[in-house]
């Protein structure tokens, strides 16, 4: 016996209302046309959904377990015609992601490029902040998801582990410390540096770190990107603190040395941070997954 959802939306329309002739007019159905659609789904199966009283309809005890499966039914449908519209492209979905500096610019966009071309329904907001400022964003429902600074997500919300990293100097062939394999940032707080702008989360990261040794960054010039640092650095134009693996890319190509800094905080993690992973759209689900996934598949070709 099958069900039909103009019904199921009829029956629900007069339990909320209480009253035949408003359910009705909410369709609109003429009343003589709703009253017999009430009494044909009465009769098809056998049950009495309400009883008239002074208060108008009130649903029996049998026609509220209807009501509520009823309910649930048409939830369900409307779910899948989401999808349906999401799949074929009729409906735009807007994820926001938040990110670090060097998440953005060194790991993101090669994870986000095979997600974004399987998911071509999916509009993607990324926004670079600070750690904390992204823990916020997360914690305040303003991203869907965050990458951040793994030691800051505290334990109420959901976390995995995404990339780990390490921070380098680069310098020029001809740079007094390009003959050292290793050094300490104080070996080099008086040198001249190449920096990004102030904004950006890794500068300050750096820059913050720098004055607890009492002397700050000496900056000669803010490059726009990691790769103008790489340039300038091989220009001779100063020294660049940039990640490892970025650090290593730019070295090959342009004439300039890594060293690596043996400083405790030049080892950083990042991690993918949500609020709650059961309150995650299925969408953001699935961008969440996509770059778990991501995290393996380095590991396995490392």
């Amino acid at each position: 016996m099958q069900l039909n959802l103009i019904d199921l939306r009829l029956i629900l329309a007069i339990a909320d209302s209480g009253s035949l002739s408003r359910a009705a007019a909410e369709f609109p159905l003429a009343l003589s046309a709703a009253s017999n659609r009430l009494r044909q789904f009465e009769e098809r199966h056998a049950v009495i959904l309400f009883k008239r009283d002074s208060a108008g309809m009130i649903a029996t005890p049998a026609g509220k377990i209807v009501l509520e499966q009823a309910r649930r039914i048409l939830a369900e449908t409307e779910q899948l015609q989401h999808t349906l519209q999401d799949l074929s492209g009729q409906r735009r979905i807007k994820l926001r992601l938040a990110a670090t500096t060097v998440a953005n610019n060194t790991y993101l966009p090669a994870a986000l490029g095979p997600f974004l071309a399987d998911y071509p329904e999916i509009d993607l907001q990324l926004e670079e902040k600070s750690s904390r400022q992204i823990l916020a964003a997360v914690q305040d429902k303003e991203a869907d998801i965050g990458v951040l600074d793994g030691n800051l997500v505290p334990e109420t919300l959901y976390s995995v582990p995404f990339r780990h990293f390490r921070l380098v100097l680069l310098v020029s062939a001809k740079h007094p410390l390009s003959s050292r394999q290793h050094c300490l940032l104080r070996d080099a707080l008086s040198y001249y540096f190449i920096g990004l702008p102030k904004e950006r989360a890794i500068q300050g990261f750096i820059e913050g770190i720098a004055m607890q040794h009492g002397r700050p960054l000496k900056i000669r010039v803010r490059a726009p990107s990691f790769y103008a640092q790489a340039q300038l650095v091989a220009q001779e134009a100063g020294i660049a603190i940039l990640p490892e693996i970025t650090a290593q890319r730019h070295a090959k190509e342009l004439n300039a040395r890594l060293i690596y800094l043996d400083d405790p905080w030049a080892n950083r993690e990042l991690c993918l941070c949500v609020s709650n992973l059961g309150t995650l759209s299925p969408q953001a689900a699935q961008l969440l997954d996509y770059l778990s996934q991501s995290v393996s598949e380095e590991r396995d070709t490392a």
